[in-house]
């Protein structure tokens, strides 16, 4: 595969690593229905109260280190300093060992420090191994991810998450039953201890993959070393002193930027259990309300966290060796896949919360306020997803700090929005008080995200097609869809069956209407993930013109003989060089292949 190709690809890798993404939040989904039948909302509750703790924890010590990792060794590969890449790899290996055995420690013994309600503490101590283990499957990944290949974290990602569910119903349900004769509260406590034994579980499936992937690919990696003679080796003083400089900016950022729902969810429980005395199960359940809401939202970002992490190593690569104008294509690129995906999902889960909420956490008790809830939060979807996209372009580019002073100011302004409207306002609305902070960090943190891309890269983002026509025809899409999921459950009153159609009807209807309106060119659907079936199908249906096959098979054909000459004038010149970077070209198509 040639250097060109690779350069081009990180769209179909995002797409890999989005399509993971999402299969993943699609098993997480599927499984905390009989998991929330098992524990309760009160259990749900608990459940996430010790999983946000944890989360923070995690994002302190290891979280960031794919990113971070990937970062840094793909501005070695580019220079292929393979030799040097790998002992970045290894002190990485090093690093997490030691913050994550401390970080595992502090959970497990100050447990009771993290969390406020006394019934999550179980569930928190459960998961404290569980750090130690995700920072070793982080290096891993990372390492696999500055090669430009998510593959590998994809499937890990996938495996992860199947074990995760099956433990995770499996051990709740033992767990509950383990003190079936006790109070529904200690029930509820066992029941979220045994899911999150499914995460550790889950995490030690996918780094003893990573771990059998990294051992096919030794012998690459050995013969990439061995043939680095070329270059000065980088002593383990300074490489640590460059992962500290590299990994600390993306940890402050990627946990100011993760830490809001580990804060709201604070806020709330202090609030509610110190001022309103309001007892632990009932705020409990509130809690579960929302988490259920902003796990169904959190699918669709799942396509904004692939293409940022897809995008650090391609952007980090040209970057440093000057490519400027790559680096804004990139940026182009990626804004416009993501928003043409997350506007309309953004919509469509607005105007069916409901029956999307029906589907998947079907408890009467909550049904209601969930859906209203989702319904709130749903344009969040579109904020998060550019935020996390432009704040991956910012530290790519290394305006490391940039990301921590805009997650900073957005942290603070919409805590101290979230408490005032709490204590001053009708105690009520509480809940949704906590959604609508949630929307004001994220949209904060977009303005402010995109005005610092605008200004460090000279990069303005096409408007139109951009936003305002996905944005139009998802407006259409939403009515269409909601009109009819209506119509049809009126008629058959099944609820799975109308909401089936009704996505089929409005994905449809955005489909033709983006291709009609210009919103997405041919060349761009084609550099989409399956983009190739999205152009056959548009123009099978006559939405889209075949000529514009022809025009666009003519220009990559005389791309295509242009560069070839130009490699027939290089390896002329030095044949001996070409040898060399054929060889290259060979190691990185194995990465690939494995």
């Amino acid at each position: 595969m040639s250097n060109s190709k690779k350069k081009d690809s990180f769209i179909l890798q995002a797409g890999i690593l989005a399509f993971a993404g999402i299969i993943v939040r699609i098993i997480g989904l599927l499984y905390n229905r009989p998991l929330v039948a098992i524990i309760g909302d009160e259990g749900n509750g608990y459940y996430n109260s010790a999983y946000y703790a944890y989360s923070i924890i995690l994002l302190i010590s290891s979280y960031s280190i794919p990113s971070a990792v990937s970062k840094v060794i793909a501005q070695r590969l580019a220079t292929k300093e393979y030799r040097n890449a790998h002992r970045i790899f290894c002190c990485a290996f090093i690093y997490v060992l030691v913050v994550g055995g401390i970080a595992s420690l502090f959970v497990f013994f100050g447990a009771g420090l993290l969390v406020k309600m006394d019934s999550a503490v179980l569930p928190l101590k459960v998961l404290a191994p569980t750090i130690f283990f995700s920072g070793i499957l982080g290096v891993l990944r990372g390492y696999f991810q500055a090669h430009k290949t998510m593959v590998q974290t994809s499937v890990s990602q996938i495996l992860e998450q199947l074990v995760n569910a099956g433990v995770s119903i499996g051990m709740a349900y033992v767990m509950v039953n383990m003190v079936a004769d006790q109070s529904t509260t200690t029930q509820a406590s066992f029941g979220a201890a045994g899911g999150t034994i499914g995460t550790g579980a889950g995490v030690l499936a996918g780094l003893l993959f990573m771990v059998g992937v990294y051992a096919l690919n030794r012998k690459t990696i050995r013969r990439r070393i061995e043939r680095d003679t070329g270059h000065i080796d980088e002593s383990y003083g300074d490489i640590f002193k460059m992962i500290l400089m590299v990994v600390t900016p993306f940890i402050i950022s990627t946990g100011i930027y993760n830490i809001t729902n580990f804060l709201d969810n604070t806020i709330y429980q202090q609030i509610m259990m110190g001022v309103r005395k309001i007892g632990e199960a009932a705020v409990s359940t509130d809690l579960s309300a929302i988490s259920k809401g902003t796990k169904i939202s959190n699918i669709p970002i799942a396509m904004a966290s692939a293409m940022a992490t897809a995008l650090i190593p391609g952007i980090s690569s040209d970057f440093a060796q000057g490519y400027l104008d790559g680096v804004k294509n990139k940026v182009a690129k990626s804004v416009k896949v993501t928003m043409l995906i997350s506007i309309p999902c953004a919509v469509g889960i607005g105007v069916l919360a409901r029956p999307v909420m029906l589907v998947i956490f079907p408890q009467p008790a909550s049904l209601d306020i969930s859906s209203m809830l989702l319904s709130c939060m749903a344009v969040s979807i579109i904020f998060y997803a550019l935020s996390t996209l432009t704040q991956a372009i910012l530290q790519s580019i290394g305006r490391m700090n940039t990301p921590i002073i805009n997650a900073t100011a957005a942290v603070i302004i919409h805590a101290a929005v979230m408490i005032l409207m709490m204590l001053f306002l009708n105690e009520k609305y509480s809940l949704y008080y906590y959604v609508f902070s949630t929307v004001l960090y994220s949209f904060i943190l977009c303005v402010l995200n995109q005005i610092a891309v605008h200004r460090h890269l000279k990069y303005s983002q096409e408007i139109d097609r951009t936003f305002i026509r996905p944005l139009v025809a998802s407006i259409i899409m939403g009515a269409a869809a909601f009109g009819t999921y209506q119509g049809l459950y009126y008629l058959c009153k099944i609820n799975i069956i109308s909401l089936a159609l009704a996505i089929a009807v409005g994905m449809s209807i955005y489909f033709i209407l983006i291709i009609r309106w210009n919103a997405v060119s041919e060349e761009e659907l084609r550099s989409m993930p399956k983009g190739y079936m999205l152009v056959s199908i548009a123009q099978k249906t006559g939405i889209m013109k075949k000529k514009d096959f022809r025009k666009f098979k003519s220009s990559k054909k005389k791309t295509q003989s242009k560069k070839s000459a130009n490699s027939k004038q290089k390896t002329s010149k030095n044949q001996n060089k070409k040898i060399e970077e054929l060889i290259d070209e060979n190691d990185d198509d194995y990465w690939l292949d494995e």
